[in-house]
């Protein structure tokens, strides 16, 4: 589906946690939104794509969500007129709704706006998707409006993180630990990447830690894909991980099992 402008929705009667922050309707940058099934949560889901991230990952396939200005200034009310339309195809399906990005805490007030809108006043399942890195903006009021958090850890050894990502991973981990303490359910992300993020001790610590937090009900091993390379070519950046290669279906089956000898649900 083409992401587009949606008409505007009626205020809610009840003033939202952000609207009683700010005072006013909550606005935010947002790149575009679409449906999408399996990738974003479960089932058949109304997915925001929210437009800024502080991180800047080797082998990104939306460079185009990094900087906030890529974005066009949208009001809460029309993301979720925009998600309205679907709530009965997306019901039947066991789906849910998604706020991702970018990283949608770089917006922490516009997110907590949206996951509280689309929980209680469509009445969907709630995903935030996160790398954890501002997992500090998150607050509890906006977590509590959060059915699932979608987690990328995207690697154990901080030398590794650091070239992944050109941040230290300490955030993303506390944040991981807060998420258990509130006993939020999360899925685990891990991007496979050949020569990268495949050395046995990085995969044994990612899972060992993920293993030991208590409310990880799944795990996606994700194989590493070269798909937006033509965005990083568009944008005069140079794609550094041209040369590698995806992992093979038995690399993936080898790193799926360590997670799964820590009694994880990895697929």
């Amino acid at each position: 589906m083409t992401p587009g402008a949606a008409p505007a929705g009626p205020r809610p009667s009840a003033a939202t946690p952000a609207a009683a922050v700010t005072r006013r309707p909550a606005e935010g940058a947002l790149h575009s939104w679409d449906l999408s099934t399996g990738v974003d949560g479960p089932g058949t889901r109304f997915v925001a794509f929210l437009s800024g991230c502080p991180l800047t990952c080797l082998y990104c396939h939306n460079p185009d969500t990094w900087r906030m200005r890529s974005g066009r200034r949208t009001s809460a009310d029309d993301v979720i007129a925009e998600a309205a339309k679907y709530v009965r195809f997306i019901s039947t399906s066991g789906g849910g709704a998604t706020v991702s990005g970018g990283e949608p805490l770089l917006q922490p007030v516009f997110t907590g706006e949206l996951l509280h809108r689309l929980k209680h006043e469509l009445g969907l399942h709630t995903a935030l998707d996160t790398s954890g890195f501002l997992g500090a903006r998150a607050t509890d009021a906006l977590l509590r409006d959060t059915d699932l958090v979608l987690l990328d850890i995207k690697s154990w050894d901080p030398a590794t993180y650091r070239k992944v990502t050109g941040r230290p991973p300490g955030p993303t981990l506390d944040f991981a630990r807060r998420l258990a303490g509130l006993g939020r359910e999360v899925h685990v992300r891990f991007v496979l990447v050949p020569g990268l993020t495949d050395d046995p001790a990085n995969v044994e610590g990612v899972a060992a830690f993920a293993g030991g937090l208590g409310n990880v009900s799944r795990v996606d091993v994700l194989p590493f894909h070269k798909l937006g390379e033509a965005k990083w070519r568009a944008l005069a950046m140079p794609f550094t991980l041209h040369d590698t290669p995806s992992p093979t279906p038995d690399q993936l089956a080898g790193v799926r099992e360590v997670f799964r000898s820590h009694g994880l649900n990895a697929v």
